[in-house]
């Protein structure tokens, strides 16, 4: 739970800095293609532009409303338990998307103007930033809604290999999570450049060739580093799921029945070959943190596969249960 406040604290704060920064420095970015005073409203048939600020108010305004906003969401409920700290994304993501794009069509719709009045309203660059960021709040409340957090009974200790006493006609189920910050970080970094390029590409900032490069290999790096950066297990009757990133997917599962030994086991970066998705000696382990891991090997097979996830020990127990109908 710890790691996961971490996770949630570090990625609000890299997303706060990384808007902020695209709202505050996109109109001084574009400062020589943009007259004195920007077009920042539009009268009701969006014909002609009726109110427009300085550039740098333009920069300034919406920067210092999205941290109010960001502040005000995220310490009172950064305070409060985790079922409650989710809503930080579905209110930070959406509402950070929407200041983002709309200060975007607003640099686009003054850019190379001789005046602000000339400036035409981006009505669909509105719609698109509105349905964007609709998107982005269903799916931001998908993940944080999909996370869940069930515990199995006492476990009792015997070997290698714990066992679980299962009582008849219960259904019991194991979930652990484990990420990793600094990857999450990495993500959530090269994300804010790949938005960054995709709103300099929008407005016109730079050469389409030079953004679209920045824009794809930096989207692929933070898309990789999302993927490895979290690792989900799930125990239940249906045996073993290992899932990866905040969607859950891709995804391993194992059948009760597939499963020959599980076990909990103290496993180092050093002994894997390093962090990520690892294949050595020992096996396949998905290492995100050194210590405890889930080891199971599959019927028939050599090798073993491991995740790094707290309490370990608990959900072998239980695969363990299952796999010999072991019920009490």
């Amino acid at each position: 739970m710890k790691d996961r406040t971490v996770a949630v604290r570090t990625t609000a704060a890299v997303w706060t800095v990384g808007v902020t920064a695209v709202l505050a420095g996109l109109p001084f970015v574009a400062r020589e293609r943009l007259p004195d005073r920007l077009a920042t409203h539009w009268n009701l048939d969006g014909s002609t532009p009726d109110g427009s600020m300085p550039l740098w108010a333009a920069s300034v305004f919406p920067a210092l409303i999205w941290l109010v906003t960001a502040v005000a969401v995220t310490v009172p409920l950064m305070r409060t338990g985790p079922a409650v700290r989710p809503w930080i994304t579905v209110t930070l993501l959406p509402t950070g998307i929407v200041l983002a794009g709309a200060q975007a069509a607003v640099v686009r719709a003054n850019l190379d103007r001789a005046d602000w009045h000339q400036a035409s309203q981006p009505t669909a660059w509105v719609v698109a930033i509105l349905v964007l960021a609709a998107v982005a709040g269903v799916a931001g409340w998908l993940v944080v809604a999909r996370r869940p957090s069930a515990s199995a009974d006492d476990t009792t200790h015997g070997g290698d290999t714990p066992a679980l006493n299962l009582p008849k006609g219960r259904r019991l189920a194991w979930f652990s999570r484990t990420a990793n910050s600094w990857l999450q970080l990495l993500a959530a970094v090269t994300g804010l450049v790949a938005v960054a390029a995709l709103v300099a590409l929008v407005v016109g900032l730079a050469s389409p060739g030079t953004l679209w490069s920045l824009f794809a290999a930096c989207a692929a790096v933070s898309l990789a580093c999302a993927l490895c950066s979290s690792v989900q297990a799930r125990v239940s009757e249906r045996g073993l799921e290992v899932s990866f990133g905040p969607f859950g997917w891709p995804a391993r599962r194992w059948a009760p029945g597939d499963i020959e030994t599980a076990r909990a086991e103290d496993r180092l970066p050093t002994q894997v070959g390093g962090w990520g998705y690892r294949v050595s000696g020992l096996g396949t382990t998905v290492m995100l943190r050194a210590g405890e891991c889930l080891v199971i090997r599959g019927r028939g097979s050599r090798t073993d596969f491991a995740v790094s996830v707290d309490d370990a020990e608990r959900g072998a127990a239980l695969l363990n249960a299952l796999r010999t109908g072991r019920v009490s």
